[in-house]
């Protein structure tokens, strides 16, 4: 597949369930991928990215960021609180918000800084024992007190368990938003992003089927 698939198919999905056009945004997840096929969908005029890691996003993303205007990179894998002063200097977005500490660690630095990335925060709709994320029952009391700690939550997140349909969890975190006022939804991958879409995801992290197989060697 390539960008261009991608976005047709985003657009369709968009047109197909009354969503306006552009309202959705895709993330290609660039994590583990090698430079120049993240520099070819970049020349491609792609600017919105994913990464898991800080560590590899500290080596890439600077340097790209000087060569190519406008670029945005979300961080949507899990992030550890030690690490959380490093990422708010290198995201523009943290989708991973899990936990008290870490909410309380990055208002901490929100203060001392004046700003913050946006953030998402994750919801373990499956209630996954493995799995990090709020749990839906905790989560209305999470976003209060996250609010009242000035943090600026722009929705939620999640990754349905992988052998159920996506499609009731996806409606799930829809619902959670709409209540707590969120206009933000991160959620959708490669095989379900059209799903998503139907039930208002703003946000689709799309990765191999538009840079190819990743290699962890």
């Amino acid at each position: 597949m390539s960008l261009a698939e991608i976005t047709r198919r985003i657009r369709e999905a968009e047109a197909a369930h009354g969503r306006a056009p552009g309202s959705v945004n895709l993330i290609a997840v660039s994590k583990v991928q090698p430079l120049e096929r993240v520099v070819a969908v970049l020349a491609e005029g792609h600017r919105l990215f994913g990464e898991n890691y800080v560590q590899e996003t500290q080596a890439k993303w600077p340097d790209l960021r000087a060569r190519f205007s406008g670029v945005s990179v979300h961080m949507i894998g899990p992030l550890q609180t030690n690490k959380a002063k490093l990422a708010v200097e290198l995201f523009d977005a943290i989708h991973s918000v899990d936990r008290p500490s870490l909410a309380e660690k990055l208002a901490r630095l929100a203060q001392d800084r004046g700003r913050c990335p946006e953030l998402f925060v994750q919801v373990n709709t499956g209630e996954e024992p493995q799995k990090a994320g709020v749990l839906p029952a905790d989560l209305d009391a999470f976003l209060a007190a996250a609010r009242a700690m000035d943090l600026p939550v722009r929705g939620l997140m999640c990754i349905p368990p992988e052998a159920e349909d996506a499609t009731p969890h996806f409606a799930a975190l829809g619902a959670m938003a709409t209540r707590n006022g969120l206009a933000g939804l991160s959620m959708g991958m490669s095989s379900d992003f059209e799903a998503a879409i139907a039930h208002g995801a703003t946000h689709v992290r799309v990765g191999s089927a538009i840079f190819g197989a990743r290699s962890y060697a």
